[in-house]
């Protein structure tokens, strides 16, 4: 049984308390006029249905197990001073609505729907525009938050927040959302055993997901695109990362994604494409790295210190300007059974690998690890010359970074 529908039929059951479940109508020409007033006539397992219109209530409190339903996509509008929802109660669904200007502030984290210490939550299907905060789940438990579609406009991060932001949570699915131009897209502080599956995170100021002491989560088939840095993984241990896609997270100082001071992860099946770094490891332990592409990146894998027992097999690189810069002694880290567009060996015994050792650090790139801006001669005769040098008598470049067994065509990812 998936994740999913565990959560969905936990939620079901707390909402069948109720055995005759009432529905509320709330229109602008119905007898009840305001969402405020549909809350207080509901009691718990009802439905308060909203029909179209747009609905300025100031910051309305959910304080019952119910559901809020919008039918053809109500307005509910901050004004640019308010918390739109409030959810006070386990057991609440919001689903269908818009919500646009909420509202902001440089003293407290103000949001479009908020779930306070409460569980058994499914905000699905609304539109979230103009908001600092998205969704803020802070001590939220066992909730869904899927196919919503988030976007702000974040001009700098000290005065933005992030599209759903969990903080203090567990067993949250956040599925098939898209996010854009929040802080980050989808932000996790102290939150355990949850899964991000399917999500569109673009154009956001600093991540499209960031990690922080948060551990046994999993991400899997999101899109991270064009953002300042991809993701982030920090402080945190036991991440799955599977079939995601990294493309064009570029600048100064970007990367597709961050691994710092993590610990027993798994990496596998990821796309890497056209960042200014794939992957930067800082203080990574024990991780597996399968599968995975990286093509017309900058550096593939940059590798800082502390990073031991980590294992590099049946990964493609593929025109990258430089596949590895490792700027610190390497620690018992394999990188054997990997495909290397630029390996120029030969195999005569036919087993599909190749005879003679790949040795992927080029002497350019460690100059470049020590002085940066040496990275104006990339393409010149004389850092060819350079490299060239140091592949037939190793004397800067880490011995142990070796392919013992490069593949010599390309597997299939």
């Amino acid at each position: 049984m998936t994740f999913r529908i565990i959560l969905l039929l936990a939620i079901s059951f707390w909402l069948q308390q109720k055995a005759t479940a009432e529905v509320i109508e709330v229109c602008p020409t119905c007898p009840v006029t305001t969402i405020r007033q549909g809350i207080e006539l509901a009691q718990t397992g009802d439905e308060v249905r909203v029909f179209p219109g747009t609905y300025r209530e100031g910051t309305i409190l959910v304080n019952k197990s119910i559901t809020l339903k919008g039918i053809d996509w109500p307005v509910i509008d901050g004004e640019d001073q308010y918390e739109i929802l409030t959810i006070l109660a386990s057991g609440v669904t919001v689903e269908g609505f818009k919500l646009i200007n909420a509202g902001k502030s440089t003293l407290r984290d103000m949001s479009a729907i908020r779930v306070d210490h409460q569980r058994h939550f499914s905000i699905c299907d609304n539109i979230i525009e103009n908001a600092q905060f998205g969704i803020y789940l802070a001590y939220g438990f066992d909730g869904i938050v899927e196919n919503n579609r988030l976007e702000s406009n974040a001009k700098e991060e000290i005065s933005s927040g992030n599209g759903v932001h969990c903080w203090y949570a567990k067993r949250i699915f956040i599925a098939h959302n898209t996010i854009k131009r929040h802080r980050d897209g989808i932000y996790l502080e102290f939150t355990d055993d949850s899964r991000i599956l399917d999500n569109w995170s673009e154009n956001n100021l600093r991540y499209g997901l960031h990690f922080m002491f948060s551990n046994r989560d999993a991400y899997s088939y999101n899109t991270f695109m064009n953002n300042g840095a991809g993701v982030a993984v920090m402080f945190s241990k036991g991440i799955e990362m599977t079939h995601n896609l990294f493309e064009h997270n570029w600048g100064r100082s970007s990367y597709a994604l961050l691994l710092k001071e993590i610990y027993d992860a798994k990496l596998e099946n990821n796309q890497f494409l056209s960042n200014t770094i794939g992957i930067l490891m800082e203080g990574a332990t024990r991780i597996e790295y399968q599968h995975n592409l990286f093509k017309s990146n900058g550096w593939a894998i940059q590798m800082t210190g502390g990073c031991i027992d980590n294992h590099f097999e049946s990964n493609a690189f593929i025109s990258n300007a430089l596949d590895m810069v490792v700027s610190s002694n390497v620690n018992n880290n394999t990188f054997d059974g990997n495909y290397w567009s630029e390996y120029t060996g030969y195999d005569l015994d036919r087993d599909g690998y190749g005879d003679v050792p790949h040795r992927p650090v080029k002497l350019f790139s460690y100059i470049t690890s020590q002085t940066p801006e040496t990275i104006v001669l990339l393409r010149s005769f004389f850092v060819d010359l350079l490299n060239f040098s140091e592949k037939v008598s190793p004397v800067l470049t880490p011995a142990n970074v070796t392919d013992q067994k490069p593949l010599i065509q390309m597997p299939i990812l």
